[in-house]
């Protein structure tokens, strides 16, 4: 059984934070789940512009407010708490935040911890042995 708290990841090797983003890993790769967990902040006022071509994710917004929109087609949605989304077809997105927002994130293939975007989006892929 695996047991995490937040108060202890944050501040650590697992408290990553990016231009405009703050995510603390709480599962990764390493874990063996076959999935990482992220509890992650996007920062108000921030525009992330990000499209993970190596990886799935699903985020549940739990606080805050904003919007994504779907590069492909140009549709907006908002983003509130008790909105989920699936970026099942390694979707090209917009993230929005008029407030802070509070992302409950799962990706597949899972992270091992220390991935920031690239300058297209991505999260680089994961290794073979992850």
């Amino acid at each position: 059984m695996i047991i995490r708290d937040l108060n202890k990841i944050i501040g650590t090797d697992m408290d990553v934070t990016g231009p405009g983003w703050t995510s603390r890993r709480l599962l990764l790769a390493g874990d063996g789940m076959g999935f990482s967990l992220h509890d992650t902040l996007i920062h108000v006022g921030q525009e992330l512009h990000l499209h993970y071509t190596n990886h799935l994710e699903a985020v549940y917004c739990i606080e805050g407010k904003g919007r994504i929109t779907d590069k492909g087609t140009g549709k907006v949605t908002d983003l509130r708490p008790g909105i989920v989304y699936a970026l099942n077809e390694h979707d090209d997105h917009m993230i929005e935040a008029d407030e802070e927002m509070r992302m409950v994130c799962v990706f597949n293939p899972p992270v091992t911890g220390t991935e920031v975007h690239d300058e297209t989006g991505a999260y680089p892929a994961a290794p073979a042995d992850a």
